[in-house]
């Protein structure tokens, strides 16, 4: 499949639940891998958690995929996992940094990554939660840190230097990669790039402003008022 995307300094992991456009992501060379979660598969009106995902996995197969799990108390986060493990090769299982009632999964990550299970460690905020997720995982075993960048922003406060310090705490554990996760523009995947992160994940949305990559602005702009123009005219507009 012909891909005209620039070459960009990160990989770009493709967020979502539509079975559609996730599989049509995946034969982009430049999706390197896929993600997805509860929230976003509910509201793209998936109703068999298991079988959606197993149907996905029978193409995604060569790279990788991190599927959430979902339950609260930690025996049953750990059942999950495993199972979920076990639906391919390619699978890295996702563990949220707490359950709701803020106890930290710090022991069941330790216990999965020590039994050789591929996480993907979501809803990070923190530095101290980088922290304990690094002491967690054992060397050698693959694994992401999904840091929400985004809803950082959100709050008003920079992601960028929480990132960069998080990747210096990283470093004891080589096998385990950043993820630059929630972006909220095409712009953070330049900035994860340029502080070396790992990888980000990005929702359609985000991903189809690809074609946009150095538009000429002068073009931009005359395209922006013609579509003003053009939607007054429609729309039967006078004074």
């Amino acid at each position: 499949m012909i891909d005209l995307i620039p070459k960009i300094d990160v990989k770009l992991f493709a967020d979502g639940a539509d079975k559609e456009q996730m599989l049509a992501m995946y034969a982009k060379p430049s999706i390197q891998g896929l993600t997805t979660n509860p929230t976003l598969m509910k509201k793209a009106g998936v109703t068999d958690y298991q079988a959606f995902c197993q149907d996905i996995l029978v193409t995604v197969r060569d790279k990788p995929l991190s599927i959430e799990v979902f339950a609260d108390d930690f025996s049953a986060m750990k059942r999950q996992a495993l199972q979920i493990a076990s639906w391919g090769a390619n699978v890295y299982v996702k563990i949220p940094v707490t359950n709701t009632r803020r106890e930290s999964t710090g022991t069941l990550v330790r216990e999965l990554s020590g039994a050789g299970i591929r996480l993907n460690v979501t809803a990070v905020m923190t530095l101290a939660q980088v922290s304990d997720i690094v002491a967690a995982l054992s060397p050698g075993v693959p694994s992401f840190i999904s840091i929400f960048a985004g809803r950082i922003a959100d709050t008003g406060r920079d992601p960028v230097p929480l990132m960069q310090q998080a990747l210096e705490i990283m470093r004891v554990r080589p096998a385990c990669e950043l993820i630059w996760a929630s972006p909220r523009e095409l712009l953070n995947i330049f900035q994860a790039g340029a502080i070396g992160c790992h990888a980000i994940t990005a929702t359609h949305d985000i991903l189809q402003k690809l074609h946009l990559l150095g538009r000429d602005l002068e073009d931009y702009s005359l395209e922006t008022v013609q579509m003003f123009y053009q939607d007054a005219v429609a729309a039967g507009y006078s004074i």
